[in-house]
């Protein structure tokens, strides 16, 4: 048994980044990965704009326009699950490289294609790319002290709501006079601002300790103590399993994080086999029920986000019934989508707002289960025939409500997880509810047939 004087000598990485605290390195990865999440939202949110004008270009059905969407997230599906083996075998820097070639490279090459059979397949080779964009959150919080992580991952989400807003202006300015393909070429530099600064990234220091790499994680962790202008705990730095507790659980509920295989004692070569062990890991005793939960909560967040989102002018408009394309299509240069687009957006800011406020205070199941209870509140009325200043206060209200859940639980998904298994965990979640993603686009297709 240790004395206390032995025990001294020695530190965990969250010892040492609740020494060091939350300063200018952390801010700079805030920005660097804030940068992923916005293209992440520009290669989402220019769905909203594209389909519409290649259908008038190339005159396709409604049926093939929805296609375009739809191949993305078939794409996104297996993107989560490849990005999260990948981050947790090769590293998290690896599995954002990969999100920030893919995204970038064949979102821009779409701006090229000749025929929409060519666009339907490089817009799904993007989502390849678009499906491991996950891999950057779980990279930022594994870099900020376990006591602010709640509130530190919701102002990162705020970056995706800032590049709705910023794809709806660019829209706005650009379809009218250049078209689709000057939309989708300059929403791809985001994915490039990424490459150009790659070289200057950090490996997570949680997952090298996991690999068994402390000395590698230890010349990080001073970096972060230089700049934030601190010192790192006396000793030596060891690796333990991360466990978390929400004070918000439950007696039977810890959110114990699992062992780590002795990943911790064990070499690099141990990552040859990672991607097997994280993939077995989700379906131990300890984790097993914890991971249905996440599955029907992604379910729930993805169908309802995207729901309103594509459905919003469909139902701000009076007439939610199934008519004809000529009824309800939107032309590319109107003015009314990209206000729609963008006033919508701006509701994301107070459910964020709400969720900082609530996610450290009441804890994470609270915080949600509240927030998905009162989306469904304000949906629910929308069944019967309402005015237009009612029915659009009621998406905005739930727009609200389902951001800042959806912002809780990006903040819940990686405290589950130990960080050898993290990333595939939050992958194979991520891939499920993108599978739901595609009902909210089947349903508005019946307005568009």
């Amino acid at each position: 048994m240790a004395s206390e004087g032995e025990a001294a000598t020695h530190y965990t990485t969250d010892d040492a980044l609740t020494r060091v605290g939350f300063g200018r390195f952390q801010a700079l990865l805030l920005a660097y990965s804030g940068v992923g999440w916005v293209a992440e939202a520009f290669e989402i949110m220019l769905l909203s704009f594209v389909g519409p004008a290649v259908e008038a270009e190339w005159g396709v059905s409604g049926a093939e326009q929805g296609l375009i969407s739809s191949v993305v997230f078939a794409g996104m599906l297996i993107g989560s699950i490849a990005g999260g083996l990948i981050a947790d075998r090769c590293g998290r820097r690896t599995g954002f490289l990969f999100t920030a070639v893919v995204t970038g490279i064949f979102g821009l090459l779409s701006a090229f294609s000749p025929n929409f059979a060519s666009l339907l397949a490089l817009r799904f080779v993007a989502g390849l790319g678009l499906g491991a964009g996950h891999v950057l959150s779980t990279w930022f919080i594994e870099f900020v002290p376990a006591a602010k992580r709640g509130t530190w991952m919701v102002v990162f989400h705020c970056c995706w709501t800032v590049g709705t807003i910023l794809e709806a202006l660019l829209a706005w300015a650009v379809m009218p006079g250049l078209g689709w393909r000057w939309l989708l070429a300059l929403s791809s530099a985001p994915c490039f601002v990424l490459l150009i600064f790659f070289p200057l990234t950090p490996e997570s220091p949680r997952y090298l300790c996991s690999r068994g790499r402390t000395m590698d994680a230890t010349v990080i962790l001073e970096r972060i103590a230089r700049m934030n202008r601190g010192t790192l705990p006396p000793g030596i730095l060891i690796y333990t399993p991360e466990k978390h507790v929400d004070n918000n659980l439950g007696t039977s509920e810890t959110a114990l994080l699992i062992a780590e295989d002795n990943a911790g004692t064990e070499d690099d070569t141990s990552s040859k086999t990672s991607g097997i062990v994280a993939f077995q890991a989700l379906w131990s005793y300890d984790l097993l029920q914890s991971t249905f939960l996440l599955w029907f909560l992604y379910l729930a967040n993805y169908f309802a986000y995207y729901g309103v989102i594509l459905l919003t002018s469909e139902l701000s408009n009076g007439k939610r019934r199934c008519t004809s394309a000529r009824t309800h299509l939107m032309q590319p240069n109107s003015i009314n989508l990209y206000r729609d687009v963008l006033l919508t957006s701006l509701a994301e800011f107070p459910g964020l707002l709400l969720a900082a406020l609530l996610v450290d205070r009441i804890g994470r199941k609270t915080s949600m289960g509240g927030m998905l209870f009162m989306c469904g509140a304000f949906l629910a009325p929308l069944s019967v025939q309402l005015g237009e200043g009612l029915v659009t206060t009621l998406l905005f209200c739930a727009r609200t409500c389902i951001m800042g859940s959806f912002a809780v639980l990006y903040v819940y998904t990686p405290e589950l997880y130990s960080a050898s298994t993290r990333n595939t965990g939050v992958g194979i979640t991520s891939s499920l509810g993108a599978t739901c993603a595609f009902f909210p686009r089947e349903t508005k297709g019946c307005q568009i047939q």
